[in-house]
């Protein structure tokens, strides 16, 4: 069955510590091109998990199902979401996904406890420099950007998103709508095992890999590779 997004509100949400901007020039290109309504709400760092549920009910209060997805923390809401409302969603957009289930050790969720520490001790300009230091460039500008407009909510952000409880295997086994989810060969921080879990106990998706300097040189490849897995699973129509 054909997955038609034209005039479909399609709520994209943002990764930890990053924020609307990005996740906009990562997915409005490749749904505008496929005549999708692309929403993009900024996160609100004191409440998180809460902030990003609220937009999807929001969205979803016309009589039209809507469509959900986001980059890491941003994909797991976006698909725990789509799961408890089996109705309202049409179909999942799943970027870099962290971890299934309990966030536990998972190198992302170990990751913002981090920095949310540093950031509580010692400040934003000191932990921005660290990460600075120890990311890609273009990771790097992105975040220094995202994390200032955040400020000094940043580290409750950060400590929300690291004990978020993601959808399991078994609870993706229930997932009704098709997925479309993209996941980084090189990116230790979110893992292509995680991609490979949550497509293999969903009943209908399909994984796409990027690496990371081509999503630093084009934030939109990932979600063209979004739904290039739609089409995996089905053709996306553009009418």
């Amino acid at each position: 069955m054909a997955v038609n997004l034209r005039g479909v509100t399609t709520v994209l949400l943002p990764g930890t510590g990053s924020d609307d901007d990005f996740v906009y020039r990562a997915f409005a290109p490749a749904l505008h091109d496929v005549g999708a309504v692309v929403v993009t709400p900024p996160p609100q760092p004191h409440r998180l998990i809460a902030g990003y549920r609220d937009e999807l009910d929001n969205a979803a209060r016309a009589d039209t199902p809507i469509a959900v997805g986001g980059v890491s923390i941003g994909a797991a809401v976006a698909a725990g979401w789509a799961l408890a409302h089996p109705g309202r969603a049409v179909a999942v957009l799943a970027a870099l996904p962290a971890w299934t289930g309990e966030p536990d050790a998972a190198p992302a969720a170990l990751a913002a406890r981090h920095s949310a520490e540093l950031l509580r001790r010692d400040g934003l300009v000191p932990t921005t420099a660290q990460m600075q230091a120890s990311s890609p460039k273009w990771l790097a500008d992105e975040l220094t950007r995202s994390w200032l407009g955040q400020w000094p909510a940043l580290p409750d952000a950060m400590d929300q998103a690291a004990h978020f409880v993601a959808p399991t295997s078994g609870e993706f086994e229930q997932l009704v709508v098709p997925m479309g989810v993209v996941s980084a060969t090189d990116d230790p921080v979110h893992p292509l095992e995680v991609g490979l879990e949550w497509v293999s106990a969903a009943p209908r998706a399909a994984l796409r890999t990027v690496t990371l300097d081509e999503v630093g040189a084009d934030p939109g490849v990932l979600g063209a590779q979004c739904l290039a897995a739609l089409w995996d699973v089905g053709p996306v129509s553009r009418r």
